[in-house]
């Protein structure tokens, strides 16, 4: 065993200082962050608005209410629909006998009121709609829409909630949003309130009595019902004319609905209505004009004002969650697209390379010199530099390229005392410069490098160089598997290599635009490297740079899923962060570096305008966007359907279970470890979002980012 002592190597910058910035580029920085910090906190109170106003509420005939409470004056139970109370003492009011006030409640509904109205513009009738403050906001032109008909508008809250059930703030909020809302749709306000879930007076038990007295002292008239129609529950058309016809010539408030779903019973039912009370002798009119009760006034121009502002923070929260759906189905067919496509490549990518007459052309004996950057790597060098000197290609020579290590790494090598293995100590200056020195010092043509905490099967160097007897092949990459799986975070990293790299690599393979070849084992011609300039300090991520060089030097790079290494994957959630937040950030800088491929001639411009959009389509933006799905995902359970939203993520999970399945199944690897993917998609995946969230954060804001070493336990094993 030969020690080479390098001379001449220089301790890189680190990109990590801000040490010589312009003051100028730091403020641009600063500036950037915030601006990002106030979208997201937009976006975080654009969602909470959202979710106040989209509560789904039952229909109000559903709350069955204690009558025989003794809390209510027996004069509320037995008095009149509308509620009036002066200084606590009950008041009602009775409807004049043959005296019709109809009532639509829930609305402004963009499909119900149209038709509603045209019913009753059809028999010249006006009516009282006591609608939902969220729902003025969505369709102010509908309020208007009523008032400049002549109908009377109440108020329903703003959001429909049961008032005896939520905070005196809430209330508070309830009633002056509904005010703002009916004032910036109309410029009226109202004193007319019906209470979410009320129902007749005889059925006032001691909350709703409460409620009538907090409503009055808010300057409210509490106005309930005579007769409910219970079209909410569709009985059909000639029950709901039966429920809504009063008895013996008596006057009645009569309860319907215009919004809060299929209100087409209520639209039939309300033109068979009113010419039969018509001809009875009944007469159509509001709760106000037939009680003599203060009617719509014009609302004060701060109310007004309030209300615009209302209104348009209501409306930008529909608007960003149309977005954000928007986003939703798209990346979920995306996605879904990805996957179905990648399976059918991958499939048959594997179908091809396995049929017996497949071959890479003829047998490559050549030899081969393997480079083994090493950076305080003593853990692990042994086993690494033992699998690779046995090797069954003949000949190999490792040069492991110690690069500077203060843990004796170089002296673990050398106590091996192997023939064929040499040690090169070489100044501090990164894994790039490591390999550059390892690949100058190197003996023969082919190369293969591979990382000091790696250890090869047998035949995997002999298998990994066979594609180059094709002589357009510059550069090869190799199969990576977990060495470390018996943990949980190990096992999801396996899942994750099995699935989301080497599926992924049969792609890209098959369309020629592999983007990475791993560091763990990777081959390459000399020739190929020199044509690419070899490693570059440009990046963090030096394997995807020189791999996107090689294609644009016009070789060819291919994926041999029958080369197998064991890497040691990170063994703890911050070691993976720092590991994933550098493969992320770094291929996004290679990207970059090589932006000007997109429009370079030759195989450059082939490569640029084939293989980056197919890189950064299928590496950045859908993983990019993929959160949305787990954010939306997560914001309906809270708020929204919670079924509805279990129903797509068991959906996209049996996907995914069938897409792993497939990959193992391929890759020729036991089906065990895929009892934990449902918990990988509920603990892993987010991390790695979170990763990549912060390193386009990174990237956006300008800021580097300096190359981190991992901690390294030696627990690889070999399948």
């Amino acid at each position: 065993m030969t020690v080479y002592h390098s001379q001449g190597a220089t301790e890189p910058t680190d990109p990590g200082t801000s040490d010589g910035i312009p003051a100028i580029r730091r403020r641009r920085r600063a500036l950037r962050i915030v601006l990002l910090a106030v979208v997201i906190l937009l976006l975080i109170n654009v969602l909470l608005i959202k979710a106040y106003t989209s509560q789904g509420h039952g229909s109000d005939g559903l709350k069955t209410q204690n009558a025989n409470d003794d809390s209510v004056p027996a004069a509320v139970r037995e008095g009149g629909p509308v509620l009036d109370p002066q200084n606590g003492q009950p008041k009602s009011y009775s409807m004049p006998s043959r005296t019709i006030a109809l009532t639509f409640d829930d609305g402004p509904d963009p499909t119900w009121t149209p038709r509603v109205l045209r019913v009753l513009g059809k028999y010249q009738i006006k009516a009282t709609f006591f609608m939902v403050g969220t729902e003025v906001a969505r369709h102010p032109e509908l309020a208007r829409q009523v008032a400049e008909g002549g109908h009377e508008i109440g108020a329903h809250t703003f959001t429909h909630p049961e008032l005896a059930e939520i905070a005196n703030w809430r209330r508070d909020l309830e009633y002056s949003q509904t005010q703002m809302a009916i004032a910036a749709a109309t410029g009226k306000s109202t004193k007319l309130l019906r209470p979410p879930y009320s129902s007749l007076p005889d059925a006032v038990d001691g909350d709703g009595w409460n409620t009538a007295l907090d409503a009055k002292r808010r300057g409210y008239v509490t106005v309930l019902n005579d007769d409910d129609s219970r079209d909410w529950a569709r009985p059909g058309v000639p029950r709901i004319v039966q429920n809504s016809t009063p008895h013996g010539g008596a006057g009645a408030i009569i309860l319907m609905h215009d919004a809060g779903g299929d209100r087409s019973q209520t639209v039939a039912a309300l033109d068979r209505l009113i010419p039969v009370l018509q001809q009875r002798g009944y007469r159509f009119t509001t709760v106000s004009e037939a009680l003599h009760l203060p009617a719509n006034t014009d609302a004060a121009t701060g109310l007004r004002w309030r209300g615009r502002a209302l209104v348009g923070a209501v409306q930008a929260a529909d608007a960003v969650w149309n977005v954000l759906w928007f986003i939703l189905i798209v990346v979920g067919v995306l996605t879904l697209a990805r996957t179905l496509f990648m399976l059918f490549v991958a499939a048959r990518h594997a179908r091809r390379r396995r049929k017996p007459a497949w071959s890479w052309g003829p047998p490559v004996d050549d030899p081969v010199s393997i480079v083994v950057p090493a950076f305080n790597e003593a853990e692990t060098i042994g086993a690494a530099v033992r699998s690779l000197a046995a090797s069954v290609h003949n000949p190999v020579e490792v040069i492991v390229v110690d690069d500077a290590s203060t843990d004796g790494t170089a002296d673990v090598v050398e106590a091996l005392g192997l023939p064929n293995v040499r040690v090169v100590r070489v100044p501090a200056g990164g894994k790039a410069t490591a390999l550059n020195a390892g690949t100058a010092l190197a003996r023969h043509d082919l190369i293969v490098m591979v990382d000091a905490d790696t250890q090869v099967e047998p035949d995997s160097v002999h298998l990994l160089v066979q594609p180059f007897a094709d002589p357009s092949i510059g550069a090869i990459a190799g199969n990576v598997k977990v060495g470390n799986r018996r943990t949980l975070l190990g096992r999801w990293q396996h899942i994750e290599y099995v699935i989301g790299f080497n599926l992924d690599r049969r792609m890209y393979d098959t369309f020629g635009c592999i983007p990475t070849i791993p560091g763990a084992l990777g081959g390459f011609r000399r020739q190929a490297l020199r044509d690419a300039g070899g490693l570059s300090t440009a990046t963090i991520a030096e394997d995807t740079d020189l791999t996107m060089a090689i294609h644009r030097a016009g070789w060819r790079v291919v994926y041999n899923e029958t080369a197998r290494a064991h890497t040691e994957a990170p063994s703890t959630v911050r070691q993976l962060w720092s590991q994933r937040y550098r493969w992320s950030y770094g291929t996004m800088q290679a990207m970059w570096k090589h932006r000007h491929a997109m429009v370079d001639r030759g195989p450059s411009g082939r490569f640029g305008r084939r293989g980056l959009p197919f890189i950064v389509a299928f590496t950045v933006v859908l993983p990019l966007l993929a959160p949305f799905m787990d954010l939306v995902a997560a914001y309906g359970a809270i708020f929204l359907n919670r079924w509805e939203t279990l129903f797509g993520w068991l959906a996209i999970l049996v996907v995914q279970t069938v897409t792993a399945i497939l990959a193992f199944k391929m890759d020729r690897e036991p089906l065990r470890p895929l009892w934990s993917l449902p918990l990988q998609q509920f603990a892993y995946r987010q991390v790695m979002y979170l990763v990549l969230l912060q390193s386009t954060g990174t990237a956006l804001t300008g800021r580097q980012l300096r190359w981190q070493k991992i901690r390294r336990t030696g627990d690889v094993q070999v399948a």
